[in-house]
């Protein structure tokens, strides 16, 4: 099994913007890593949180989750808000889960 490289996260909360509430969230959807996050299509991940997130489901998620991709992708860490434009754009004509926040 290949070691981590020094700069590479081993933990979900290691990557910019992902805190503990959404750590959680993320493993009880069964991710629990950051590579398990980077095989994944925020967009896919964002719905599938909407179960567990329940009313704390919300748009900023997405950019959240667009972020952390982005940081996996190229090693650049951007603030959540900066992805805000892109997350809006995958949500155009998206259903409005229950309980989220348009």
């Amino acid at each position: 099994m290949p070691r981590p490289r020094r700069d590479q996260p081993t933990r979900l909360e290691d990557l910019p913007n992902i805190g503990k509430s959404i750590a959680a969230d993320l493993r009880g959807i069964g991710i629990l890593e950051p590579g398990q996050l980077a095989e994944r299509e925020p967009l896919a991940v964002f719905q599938e949180l909407a179960g567990a997130m329940g009313p704390r489901h919300d748009p900023c998620v997405l950019y959240t989750l667009l972020a952390a991709q982005h940081f996996l992708q190229c090693g650049e860490a951007l603030p959540w808000w900066a992805f805000a434009t892109e997350g809006k754009r995958l949500l155009e004509g998206q259903p409005t889960p229950p309980g989220m926040r348009p």
